[in-house]
């Protein structure tokens, strides 16, 4: 869509209208002292074609190309995506729809979120999924404050260092400004969360684990469920690759009481990191201390089938007091490509992507192996794991650099006591030839 501009009489018009003699009239509440005086410093105008090409040049100063191979994962993971997809999502009848509050107006929206929250909820074994929230980070803070809600009396949550760094920044974030204490849980050798200390832990709401977690590893969650539920305390698990529940057990199968995490493979670009989107299920008991939205099927005066927004506890719907949450955001475009892409492979097509997944990794570990490195952590991942070597690895990082393959992710800025760890992540992009050219250069 190109830039219109309004005439000179449509802007009289308007300001007629709203009682206004110019537009700095419609500034004048401003203090002046919060205004810009000098006009803004914008480069000369262009044409359409030397922008474009302005916009190529800033590209190009990119360190890491899009023709590169980013064998890292760490919560943002390149997919296939199938091109069904953006011809579907970028019909304007989903890319510009807005909030549907009205659903005579926007029965086409409230279906296609409906349909999102009923492939999640399968995917995730839950009883309910709500219309999504921000993002995989948000949504984990947004679970131990509904945990809170859910205890009632107790003001403490636990969460596994295992954990994405930054979901657990974020939950400081949204935690410090609150009377409730945010305690972290360790990990063990083999990359799995320690839970033996939750007996010590008093007035404990509830406890936030990552299955995969941020090493790749799959975390024993039904052993998980009954050490948390035994300490009284709600069960949050939390996730950067649902691609993952189509090979491994789901959360709801294992005993999890809350589950959220980021959909972002899910037919969404990786984008610099965003737009992401924010999955939330639960059990049908907690539905009401859920935030965020939920669209539910009904029927009309007629007797017909209609979606509606059966729950939405925000403020600007309900009392601040009673609002679940103030700040979700329902990521609408990116709910639906997720459903989108959900309905286009199907539960068959998920569990077959999942398996190459698992093979690739699968098989780059046995070759890394091979070559001398070895394996930090024993217990099963699915498509990340994390990797030492027997000499440095940088000077080979930096060859396969040139060779346009950026090879894994040192872990010592976010584990200190993990300096000289890399993370790496295998998904069905990426060939045998650059799994086998980084083997080669550990060999060296």
């Amino acid at each position: 869509m190109r830039f219109l501009p309004h005439t000179k009489e449509e802007i009289t018009s308007m300001l007629r209208d709203v009682g206004a003699d110019s537009l700095d009239d419609l500034f004048s509440q401003v203090p002046r002292e919060c205004r810009r005086d000098a006009p803004m410093v914008l480069p000369a105008p262009t044409t359409e074609w030397e922008l474009n090409e302005q916009v190529k040049e800033i590209a190009d100063m990119m360190e890491v190309q899009p023709d590169f191979n980013v064998l890292i994962g760490a919560g943002s993971y390149d997919h296939h995506i199938p091109a069904i997809i953006p011809a579907l999502t970028s019909r304007s009848e989903f890319l510009t729809a807005y909030t549907p509050y009205q659903p005579e107006m926007a029965q086409g929206t409230l279906q296609g979120i409906f349909e999102y929250q009923t492939l999640t909820a399968r995917l995730l074994g839950m009883d309910v999924a709500n219309a999504s929230i921000y993002d995989g980070a948000s949504a984990l803070a947004e679970a131990l404050l509904m945990g809170i809600r859910i205890a009632k009396k107790k003001r403490k949550v636990a969460i596994s260092r295992a954990v994405h760094p930054h979901y657990r920044q974020v939950v400081e974030t949204y935690f410090r400004p609150t009377e409730f204490e945010v305690v972290e849980i360790p990990y063990l050798s083999d990359g799995r969360t320690d839970l033996s200390g939750l007996s010590a832990e008093d007035e404990l709401a509830a406890v936030a684990i990552q299955s995969p977690n941020f090493f790749g590893v799959i975390e024993d969650l039904a052993s998980a469920a009954e050490k948390i539920h035994g300490a009284q305390a709600v069960f949050i698990t939390c996730f950067t690759e649902p691609l993952a529940y189509g090979l491994v057990k789901n959360p709801g199968s294992c005993g999890a009481d809350v589950t959220c995490g980021e959909g972002q493979s899910f037919g969404i670009p990786r984008s610099f990191g965003g737009p992401g989107l924010g999955m939330f299920a639960c059990l049908e008991k907690y539905v009401r201390s859920m935030p965020g939205r939920l669209v539910g099927q009904t029927t009309d005066l007629e007797g017909k089938r209609g979606y509606v927004l059966t729950l939405a506890t925000r403020e600007q719907h309900i009392r601040r007091e009673k609002a679940t949450s103030n700040i979700c955001s329902n990521q609408g475009l990116c709910a639906m490509t997720a459903g989108m892409y959900m309905a286009c492979l199907g539960g068959s097509g998920i569990r077959e992507l999942s398996r190459l997944n698992y093979d690739k990794a699968e098989y780059f570990k046995k070759e890394l192996t091979r070559a001398g490195a070895e394996i930090t952590f024993s217990s099963p991942t699915f498509n990340e794991f994390v990797v030492g070597f027997p000499k440095r690895f940088k000077s080979a990082a930096g060859r396969l650099k040139k060779k346009k393959i950026i090879a894994g992710l040192e872990l010592d800025t976010y584990y200190p006591e993990l300096e000289g760890k890399y993370l790496f992540c295998v998904t069905e992009t990426v060939g045998r030839e650059v799994m086998d050219a980084v083997v080669r250069e550990v060999k060296k």
